[in-house]
């Protein structure tokens, strides 16, 4: 019980974070892809392997009576900007861009490590299509427990409204919206991780929620304006941080995975590591995209994003500062077209790029430890797609 409390405890830190900032928000590591028609080939023959498609995984809670009542409640805010209506529209929209990759890695992490030597026969017979029930399960709490999150990341600073991006009270609607509806989903995903009797895998879960709070946290802490193009983060901040918020949900229930089936802790700790490689791989090539993608170049990119922390590692503060005030236009506003430019010209991207790779080498070691099959061959063609660029 006392794993659940934390749980509920970290979920009101994360509300209170985000109405304190009013942050520019990214649907999901998971929602765009790294090359699309190669991307989709390999989701599409992953879920083939796990036995149904898992971009709907969490739908018999998402068509539930009580969320069916929130998403017509969620109409009224037609007109405004407020960011629960784009993570409404994501749901309905980008299962096609696998909003739910997490419960997929899951299942074929499950899949791929098998039962263990110690799973006694009554367990076995509980298996299908090489997967446990309560492993299913697991995936689907992960799921719910992020899409938590994003619904609780809709909520928007009050104070830093402007008068475009709706009435007041609209916008206030959709702040108490974006809190129910999001505790609505965590409560069910807390449930849920009771119902699997497993102590140590609700230690797990209740950790990687703490973990992915305090990663958000970070995160807006270095999202104001006015500061973000001077503050140094540094690399290795960065890599924490990017665990944190990213990493841990995948890497502790790809361990959990594991501990279902009773699998030695070796096994544990390969499953937990393949999750926190790739993740980190996959956040990587998102970040490089808007300096290698022709349909990105020129569009607006992350700050904080890690060619930028490289490119500011490699050339030094003094110079860097003096790249943003060349990029610098009338009223404090920034060229970020030009900055891009200078960040492209330098060592950045190039050493993101070695970075994402060697992640993704990281994370394909880990799978030595399991034997040969079509499920450990689809986690294997999940990192080629994300740690190839054209």
């Amino acid at each position: 019980m006392s794993a659940i409390k934390c749980v509920m405890q970290s979920t009101g830190t994360l509300r209170h974070c985000a109405n304190s900032f009013c942050t520019r928000r990214t649907i999901s590591l998971f929602s765009g892809s790294p090359a699309t028609t190669q991307w989709s080939k390999v989701v599409s023959d992953a879920e083939k392997i796990v036995g149904y498609p898992t971009s709907f995984m969490s739908l018999r809670c998402l068509l539930s009576d009580e969320l069916s009542n929130i998403a017509m409640q969620v109409r009224k805010l037609v007109g405004t900007k407020h960011p629960l209506l784009n993570t409404a529209r994501a749901f309905v929209y980008d299962s096609r861009n696998n909003l739910q990759m997490r419960g997929l890695v899951v299942l074929l992490i499950s899949k791929a490590a098998g039962p263990s030597k110690q799973t006694d026969e009554s367990l076995q017979q509980d298996m299908v299509s090489g997967i446990y029930a309560s492993q299913r399960n697991l995936a689907e709490i992960t799921e719910l427990i992020h899409t938590a999150f994003l619904v609780h990341r809709g909520i928007v600073n009050i104070e830093e409204l402007k008068s475009c991006d709706g009435p007041l009270k609209d916008m206030q609607f959709g702040n108490k919206m974006a809190i129910l509806s999001g505790d609505f989903l965590l409560a069910n995903a807390c449930t849920g991780l009771a119902q699997l009797q497993n102590t140590k895998v609700v230690e797990l879960i209740s950790s990687a929620i703490g973990d992915v709070v305090q990663g958000i946290y970070y995160e807006n802490s270095y999202l104001p304006e006015k500061s973000s193009f001077t503050d140094d983060i540094g690399m290795e901040n960065w890599m924490k941080h990017i665990f944190l918020s990213h990493g841990a949900l995948l890497s502790k229930s790809c361990q959990a995975a594991m501990e279902l089936a009773r699998h030695e802790p070796e096994i544990q700790s390969m499953a937990f590591q393949y999750g926190k490689h790739m993740s980190l791989s996959y956040k990587l090539n998102s970040d490089i995209q808007p300096f290698i993608n022709g349909k990105h170049i020129g569009a607006s990119f992350s700050l904080n994003s890690a060619p930028v922390v490289l490119h500011q590692e490699s050339i030094g503060r003094e110079v860097w500062m003096e790249q943003v005030k060349a990029a610098q236009l009338k009223g404090n506003l920034i060229d970020l077209a030009k900055l891009q430019e200078e960040i492209k010209a330098g060592k950045g991207v190039t050493s993101a790029i070695d970075l994402c790779r060697y992640h993704g080498n990281k994370a394909l070691e880990t799978l030595h430890c399991y034997p040969p099959s079509k499920a450990r061959s689809a986690l294997e063609n999940i990192v080629h797609a994300v740690t190839r660029f054209s």
